[in-house]
């Protein structure tokens, strides 16, 4: 049986910071940075353009600190910084195997990366590069996934892919309800209806409205972005 081609040309990929570079705890896992890195470099020598996204939450959660007291202003602008320290680690993964990259940050910080800038942002893309996508909209009260969703817009990907620690979205938590059923399908409306949290409420609806699908696998398993690229393994897609 031939090899299925790709069914996507351009992606963004979306990663929490503990699935993304964490592993499971606190901070940047090397193993797991490399891991994931692996798998974008796969993707991207297949030809396909792909631009990420990295949470902060494996160094900083601005939302858990405003819940004790702190402005929530200055708690979301210090977990925006810790997505740009992911992203740079990311880049460096990516660049030490050979794949060739650009950090674009919503807070201009042209010391260590370019300030974010669409017309760049496609012509990257382009030319091959991976773009990693840094600091969310560069606004307090928005999350990383609505800073996702809103590049994935505006890049024209084909999918948002949101590479987790589970191989799809379910009735109910796997890692603690045995009896949690996994969806293969789900309609835009059925993951805000049913309150999912697959995404926030904002990114999935900038999704539906411009017809980009979501699709949720896991980023654990070695070989499972190409594959899911290419219509196999396990995840649940939302269009």
């Amino acid at each position: 049986m031939p090899d299925s081609p790709p069914r996507y040309k351009r992606i963004l990929l979306k990663l929490s910071g503990e699935a993304g570079v964490g592993g499971d705890g606190f901070g940047i896992d090397p193993k797991t940075l490399g891991a994931v890195a692996e798998e974008i470099a796969e993707v991207a020598r297949a030809g396909i353009q792909v631009c990420v996204v990295v949470g902060g939450g494996n160094i900083f959660r601005g939302a858990a600190l405003a819940e004790t007291g702190m402005e929530r202003a200055s708690a979301d602008y210090m977990g925006m910084l810790a997505t740009i320290m992911n992203a740079l680690a990311v880049q460096a993964a990516l660049e030490k195997i050979g794949v060739y990259t650009r950090v674009q940050s919503a807070i201009p910080m042209e010391a260590i990366c370019e300030p974010y800038i669409r017309r760049r942002a496609l012509r990257h893309l382009e030319k091959g590069r991976v773009v990693i996508f840094a600091a969310g909209v560069g606004a307090p009260f928005f999350t990383t996934d609505s800073g996702a969703a809103l590049r994935a817009a505006e890049m024209g990907v084909d999918a948002l892919l949101k590479g987790t620690s589970v191989d799809g979205v379910y009735t109910a938590d796997p890692k603690k309800d045995p009896d949690a059923k996994r969806y293969d399908t789900l309609s835009y409306k059925e993951v805000l209806s049913k309150d999912l949290r697959v995404m926030d409420t904002s990114a999935v609806s900038l999704m539906r409205d411009n017809h980009i699908p979501i699709v949720v696998f896991s980023i654990r398993e070695r070989g499972n972005l190409l594959k899911v690229l290419k219509g196999e393994g396990v995840f649940t897609t939302i269009a």
